[in-house]
């Protein structure tokens, strides 16, 4: 069992920036692919972006150039920078990780309000 636990989340300003943090824990083994999903009020759940244990990336067109995805595989956690922030990336922001198995965090809010 892969437990995930999310940080970070908050109120900005348009144009602000926040930094989530994701740390798994549960799990001896290397987790193939960590990543970020979101879901706003009345929209389905989306990804973002996730990120290979190998360092590959995958990013939504809609955050391309203002998201950044990271992770440290020792500790292990994942990270999204998130920087031109819009009212747009107003959402509840959740932590996967996919190892056997999906694996979900319970997810930060992000408001993006002036």
């Amino acid at each position: 069992q892969v437990q995930l636990v999310e940080s970070g989340g908050g109120l900005v300003q348009p144009g602000g920036s926040l930094r989530l943090s994701c740390a798994a824990s549960g799990s001896s083994l290397r987790i193939p692919i960590m990543g970020w999903y979101r879901q706003a009020p009345g929209k389905q759940r989306e990804l973002v972006a996730y990120i290979r244990s190998s360092g590959s990336t995958i990013y939504a067109d809609s955050v391309k150039g203002r998201f950044t995805i990271s992770r440290d595989n020792a500790k292990p956690t994942v990270y999204l920078q998130m920087n031109s922030l819009k009212p747009e990336d107003t959402a509840v922001y959740s932590c996967y990780a996919y190892l056997a198995q999906d694996y979900w965090g319970q997810g930060t809010q992000v408001t993006v309000s002036s």
